[in-house]
């Protein structure tokens, strides 16, 4: 049987060893060590690393790719499937669910297009103008939670300033893939015409411009992907869009990283 390194194991599946370290501390990829004290990793690692890869490429959260882990070991293909099914069966409502709010956010944003492209009036912006709907006020609202099943019901913990479920703080994206996402949050962010602290998190203000709203929800959506701990919150008003983003106090490195002003 072969061993490998971390390092080796990381070249070889393309999983960067941050992310190898971090499954181990998750008790998701259990490593041996040499008498150096260095992880290292068998053949049977190779697979389990696989069998995570696959899971979070359906979009699981670790909590049931550790469930399905345990079944994975016993070697039997049939109670894998069966305790898989009902986690993808939920992954799909939740896809449905959000298809339904960014189709209903799209058809906002087709009337509001349909507003402008109308001959603008003489002057200033007004009512009639198409800048300012005459629409109700009501926020149209698009949310990208956490995805993950609610736990049992348990004896209450002792009370915290943060009551959602714990989701680990971690991300699945490589390095260059990483650095890319930073990229094109710090374009869009270049349009942010406001931002304030709120619990927990921080909110952007952004010009309603269409092209500019479906670039932010786009960016909440993939982000919250890779990134199941945060919380975001669209939220399209007259002129303004509104970017709530939430996280764990364990987060606010990279919610700095993400979204710290720039110099």
């Amino acid at each position: 049987m072969s061993t490998y390194r971390i390092s080796q194991l990381a070249e070889l599946s393309a999983v960067p060893a941050t992310t190898l370290r971090f499954y181990e501390t998750a008790g998701l990829l259990p490593a041996a060590r040499t008498a150096s004290g260095y992880r290292v990793y068998d053949d049977d690692a190779v697979d389990r690393l696989a069998f995570i890869s696959s899971a979070k490429l359906l979009g699981l959260p670790l909590e049931e790719i550790r469930e399905l882990l345990e079944v994975w070991e016993q070697g039997v293909c049939a109670h894998v499937r069966q305790r898989m099914l009902p986690m993808i069966t939920e992954r799909i409502t939740d896809a449905d669910g959000r298809i339904a709010e960014l189709s209903a956010f799209s058809a906002h944003l087709a009337r509001v297009r349909t507003d402008l492209s109308q001959p603008p009036p003489t002057g200033a912006c007004g009512p009639e103008c198409g800048c300012l709907t005459t629409a109700p006020t009501t926020p149209v609202a698009v949310s990208f939670t956490r995805t993950r099943r609610e736990p049992a019901p348990a004896p209450a913990p002792a009370p915290t300033i943060d009551d959602r479920p714990a989701t680990p703080v971690a991300c699945t994206l490589g390095g260059d893939q990483k650095g890319e996402r930073i990229q094109r949050w710090q374009q869009v962010l270049d349009s942010a015409t406001g931002r304030e602290d709120i619990d927990g998190g921080l909110r952007l203000r952004f010009p309603a411009d269409p092209d500019l709203v479906a670039d932010v929800a786009r960016l909440a959506a993939a982000e919250q992907s890779c990134c199941a701990f945060f919380d975001f919150t669209l939220q399209l008003t007259p002129g303004t869009l509104v970017l709530g983003v939430r996280a764990p106090e364990a987060a606010e490195p990279l919610v700095t990283e993400l979204f710290g002003v720039r110099a």
